[in-house]
């Protein structure tokens, strides 16, 4: 059985970001615990929650976001509020997951699409592709292979000898490429990615990279394409880390005027 292996290029543009990234990180545990308050946490959970659903099309606001994770009643699409109130509990219960274990990933995708597809936590059972319009973008690999490629694309991942930075990167890419659900591939992937990210430090719980993802929607999408039409996932994930890149960035300083 040939075991899996993503292609990519290490760039030094992506070495660079991931030194980067590292030196941010250094400045921010040392100042962390007086500014990583939990209003803060709650605020940059509730920016994730809603910008991640936001690039799905979800038509709530981050005021009825916030309304939801207070208890409130909000009006609006059923569909829309119960995407919000499954992504509140899988996030809740995403710390917990192991990001190598195949079966936390399936529940967690359970737990985020309760009540919206037939079968959430369950892999697809028939061929998917995205689509511009009418023309293909991506066809994703046949649903028969999914769980022999995602089972060696978790083992990659907690194996390869690389920056954990950048491996999340790459299992991002090479997720969204296997596309394993028939539907919360773009959600399941982004909170998979902040699960491997907290595995290197834990203060990515609570950043809202998935905000800067939604305020440069096209530009991920297009480095998507990029990845696949080139078959280097490299692109992708040099992107990818000048999100993170400017997500650390943003902490530190807010973080550094914090402290005067």
């Amino acid at each position: 059985m040939e075991n899996y292996a993503p292609t990519f290029t290490i760039t030094p543009e992506i070495l660079n970001f991931a030194y980067e990234i590292a030196a941010d990180l250094e400045r921010i545990d040392i100042i962390r615990e007086k500014t990583l308050t939990l209003q803060l946490r709650r605020e940059n959970r509730i920016k994730t929650i809603h910008s991640s659903l936001w690039i799905e099309a979800n038509s709530l606001t981050l005021e009825q976001v916030t309304d939801i994770v207070d208890g409130k009643r909000v009006s609006g699409p059923q569909k829309d509020i119960l995407e919000v109130k499954n992504a509140i509990v899988a996030y809740d219960e995403l710390l917990e997951c192991n990001p190598y274990n195949e079966k936390d990933l399936l529940k967690q995708h359970g737990l985020l699409m309760n009540g919206l597809i037939e079968n959430p936590g369950k892999y697809r059972r028939a061929g998917v592709g995205v689509f511009d319009g009418e023309v293909p973008i991506h066809i994703a690999p046949p649903y028969e292979r999914v769980p022999l490629l995602m089972n060696q694309l978790l083992v990659w991942t907690k194996n390869a000898k690389l920056p954990q930075v950048v491996k999340s990167c790459i299992f991002h890419y090479e997720f969204e490429f296997i596309h394993p659900f028939s539907d919360g591939n773009g959600r399941m992937g982004r909170m998979w990615q902040t699960l491997l990210l907290y595995q290197e430090n834990p203060v990515f719980a609570w950043l809202p990279v998935e905000s800067i993802i939604a305020h440069n929607q096209q530009e991920y999408y297009r480095a998507i394409r990029r990845s696949t039409y080139h078959n280097d996932s490299g692109i992708f994930a040099q992107f990818m880390l000048s999100i993170i890149k400017e997500a650390t960035a943003a902490f530190k300083e807010n973080s550094q005027q914090a402290e005067l």
